[in-house]
C-alpha cells in the first residue's frame, strides 16, 4: 500500500522528500561522525594529560622516593574543599604498594583508584566520570603503582554543546531544502504543465496547435519541441489521409457515374444502346474500378508498412521482357535491346507492377518509342523506362511520385490514368530497399530509373 501510495504521489513530492531525505542522512551520519570526532579528540587530550603526569610521578617515585604526604593543614583543607565543594579535582592521583594500600594521594579520596587502565571510573562525590592512567614505579627494592585520575568533565559538556545545536539545526536544514527543493521542482515543472494544458486541448480537427517552447535548451524544451514535430507529422499524415479520402473518393464517382449513366439510359429509352455496348461499358468501367480500388489498398498497405516484400530471387530481365511484349498501341514501338541478365530479391508479383506501371506510364507519354533497360553493376541492378514524349519538369520530377497528381490535367482520364501508378512504384522499391529517379532521357522525353539491390 504504502509503495502504490508512493508511485501515485506528483513528482514535486517525491522529488522534494527524497531530496531532504537523503539530506536527512547525510546530516544525521555527519552530525554523528562530528560528536564522535570531537569526543575522541578532547579523551585523548585528557587521556595525554594523565599520562604525562603518571610518568612525572613515576620518575619522581624512581629518582627521589615517594611523594611528600600532603600536610595535615593542606589536608584539612582539603577536607573542608571536599565538604564544602562535595567535588573533587579534576585530576587527581594516588600511589599504592603491590598489595593495592595507597601510601601516597592527593586529594584523599574516599575509595582508592583502579590500579589498572580504565576509560571510565566513577570516583565519590564526583558528578562525572574519570579516565583512569596507570605506571608502574620502583623505589628503594619496592614496586609501587602510580594511578591518575582525569575528569572528563570536558568531554560531557563539550559534546553537549555541540549536540544541542545539531538536534536543532539539522531539522531546520532539512525543512530548508525540503523547501528550496519543493519550489525549485515547482518552477521547473511549470513548463511541463503549461504545455499539457495545451495538449489537452489538441484534437483531430485542432493538430495545427503546437504546445509552448520553453526557452531554456534544457530537456523539456526538447520535449516539446519533439511533441511539435510529432504533432506535424500527424498533421501532415491527416492532410494526406483526407486528401487521399478525397481523391479516391473522386476516382471512384467516374467510373461508377458511366455505369449509372449507361444504365439510366437503358432503362429509360429500350433499345437505344446495343446490348454489346452496355455490356463493354459496364465491363470496362467495372474493370477500371477494379484496378483502382487494388492500387488504394496497396497504398494503404503501404503506409501501415504491409506492403510485400518476399524474399525469393526475382530475375528482373524476364518480367521487363514480359511486360514489354505486351505493351502495345499502333505506331508504338517498344525496344527491348537493352535488357541484360539481372537478378534481384524481393516480392515478384510486387516487382511485376512496378515493371507493369512505368511502362505503362511511357506507352501512354511517347510518340514512337519506348525502351526498356536491365543492367546489372555487380553492386545493384538497374530498371530504366524511357520514352520519347514530352517529359517531365525539372520542377515536378519529386512531385510526380505523389499520389493523385497529373502533369496534364487537361488530358482526359481514360488517357491520363489515375494519379496512382508512379506512387505504387515507389512505395513497392523503397520496400525493396531500393530507389527511384526521374530524369530527361536521350530520346527527348522522360527516363526512369529504379535501382534495387542484387540477389
Amino acid at each position: 500500500m504504502a509503495e502504490r501510495s508512493w508511485r501515485r504521489a506528483s513528482v514535486r513530492v517525491r522529488t522534494t522528500a527524497a531530496a531532504a531525505l537523503v539530506v536527512a542522512l547525510a546530516l544525521l551520519l555527519g552530525g554523528i561522525a562530528l560528536v564522535l570526532l570531537v569526543r575522541g579528540s578532547i579523551r585523548d587530550g585528557l587521556q595525554s594529560t594523565a599520562e604525562q603526569r603518571a610518568t612525572e610521578l613515576a620518575d619522581q617515585i624512581e629518582r627521589s622516593g615517594l611523594p611528600a604526604t600532603p600536610s595535615a593543614d593542606d589536608a584539612d583543607d582539603n577536607d573542608e574543599d571536599i565538604d564544602e565543594d562535595d567535588e573533587p579535582d579534576e585530576l587527581v592521583w594516588q600511589v599504592s604498594d603491590v598489595a593495592g594500600s595507597v601510601v601516597r594521594a592527593s586529594p584523599p579520596l574516599e575509595r582508592p583508584l583502579p590500579t589498572d587502565d580504565s576509560d571510565r571510573v566513577d570516583v565519590a562525590g564526583a558528578d562525572h566520570a574519570y579516565l583512569v592512567v596507570t605506571e608502574d614505579a620502583m623505589s628503594d627494592g619496592q614496586e609501587y603503582v602510580v594511578s591518575v585520575a582525569v575528569s572528563l568533565e570536558d568531554v560531557e559538556e563539550s559534546t553537549a554543546a555541540l549536540v544541542v545545536p545539531l538536534a536543532v539545526g539539522l531539522p531546520v536544514l532539512v525543512l530548508l531544502v525540503g523547501a528550496t527543493t519543493w519550489v525549485a521542482t515547482t518552477r521547473a515543472l511549470a513548463p511541463v504543465e503549461r504545455i499539457r494544458r495545451e495538449a489537452e486541448q489538441i484534437t483531430g480537427d485542432r493538430l495545427d496547435r503546437r504546445v509552448p517552447e520553453p526557452p531554456a535548451r534544457d530537456e523539456i524544451h526538447r520535449l516539446a519541441r519533439t511533441v511539435n514535430q510529432m504533432l506535424g507529422r500527424l498533421q501532415d499524415s491527416h492532410i494526406r489521409q483526407r486528401q487521399f479520402v478525397g481523391d479516391a473518393s473522386h476516382e471512384l464517382r467516374s467510373p461508377l457515374a458511366s455505369i449509372r449513366q449507361a444504365a439510366e439510359v437503358t432503362l429509360a429509352h429500350p433499345g437505344a444502346l446495343p446490348d454489346d455496348e452496355l455490356a463493354e461499358t459496364v465491363v470496362e468501367e467495372a474493370a477500371r474500378m477494379q484496378r483502382l480500388v487494388e492500387q488504394l489498398l496497396l497504398l494503404a498497405r503501404a503506409d501501415e508498412g504491409t506492403v510485400a516484400r518476399a524474399d525469393n530471387d526475382v530475375d528482373l530481365d524476364d518480367l521487363a521482357l514480359t511486360v514489354a511484349r505486351g505493351a502495345r498501341r499502333p505506331g508504338l514501338r517498344v525496344d527491348t535491346t537493352s535488357i541484360g541478365p539481372g537478378r534481384v530479391r524481393g516480392d515478384q508479383a510486387s516487382l511485376t507492377q512496378v515493371v507493369q506501371n512505368l511502362v505503362a506510364n511511357a506507352v501512354r507519354h511517347a510518340d514512337r518509342i519506348v525502351a526498356v533497360a536491365v543492367r546489372d553493376d555487380g553492386h545493384a541492378v538497374d530498371l530504366v523506362v524511357e520514352d520519347d514524349g514530352p517529359g517531365i519538369a525539372e520542377e515536378d520530377r519529386q512531385r510526380v511520385f505523389d499520389r493523385f497528381v497529373r502533369l496534364d490535367e487537361a488530358r482526359a482520364r481514360d488517357a491520363g490514368g489515375s494519379g496512382l501508378g508512379l506512387a505504387i512504384v515507389r512505395e513497392i522499391v523503397e520496400a525493396h530497399d531500393g530507389t527511384v529517379e526521374v530524369s530527361s532521357s536521350p530520346l527527348g522525353g522522360a527516363r526512369f530509373a529504379v535501382r534495387l539491390p542484387v540477389s
